[in-house]
């Protein structure tokens, strides 16, 4: 079983190029100001002027106002937006409609009854990605490199398509893909030397290993 994986929080030309050559499948490029990945919509085209159309442009909004995301869809640059703040399913089902692109919405987990809550996306959004709730008094919702108990999603009912994502790494894919059933990963923290700063070698690592899960 090949995992399909996600390289998020992508910022140059040259990484994304790493991660379009290592078979990523969606590429994230992120819209948020507090976060060290955060890029802005001027920078979009020519992140994504080599990418193929069989690979998924993901933009991802924090709590984001239409102004925000029509700047960046407007681009055209864009296959698909990410939702990881706190929007409502009547949120995500407005934007959705506004924009009509496909809608991944991320939920933070720390125990069952948030991978229960996802129930409540089923008709508003087409993917969930599952992440690690972020600890107390972080300035940002994910990119934290936080795993969560990858156990709680095993089993768990599907009612959309999900990806796993928290704390991710070459280190521990196996294992949490193995534990929760993942068929799709997401990844920024973990094939990083530092904060935003995206590693060729680690991003290819990880890719590899995806891959001959």
């Amino acid at each position: 079983m090949t995992v399909a994986v996600k390289i998020c929080g992508l910022g140059t030309p040259q990484s994304v190029a790493v991660a379009v050559e290592g078979g990523a499948a969606m590429l994230g490029f992120v819209f948020f100001a507090k976060s060290p990945r955060a890029i802005t919509p001027d920078q979009l085209p020519e992140l994504t002027a080599k990418v193929p159309d069989s690979v998924i442009r993901v933009g991802l909004f924090v709590d984001a106002s239409d102004d925000d995301i029509a700047a960046a869809v407007n681009t055209g640059c864009l296959d698909m937006l990410q939702l990881h703040g706190s929007e409502t399913p009547g949120r995500v089902a407005g934007i959705k409609e506004k924009f009509g692109l496909a809608v991944m919405k991320a939920l933070p987990i720390a125990d069952a009854g948030d991978v229960t809550a996802a129930r409540q996306y089923e008709i508003s959004a087409d993917r969930l990605l599952f992440d690690a709730r972020a600890p107390q008094g972080a300035d940002r919702p994910g990119g934290n490199a936080r795993p969560f108990d990858w156990s709680l999603l095993n089993g768990a009912e599907e009612v959309l398509p999900w990806m796993l994502a928290g704390g991710l790494n070459a280190d521990n894919l196996a294992e949490a893909v193995r534990i929760s059933g993942a068929t799709a990963v997401d990844v920024s923290s973990g094939v990083e030397d530092g904060p935003g700063v995206k590693s060729a070698d680690k991003i290819r690592q990880f890719l590899n290993l995806a891959a001959s899960l």
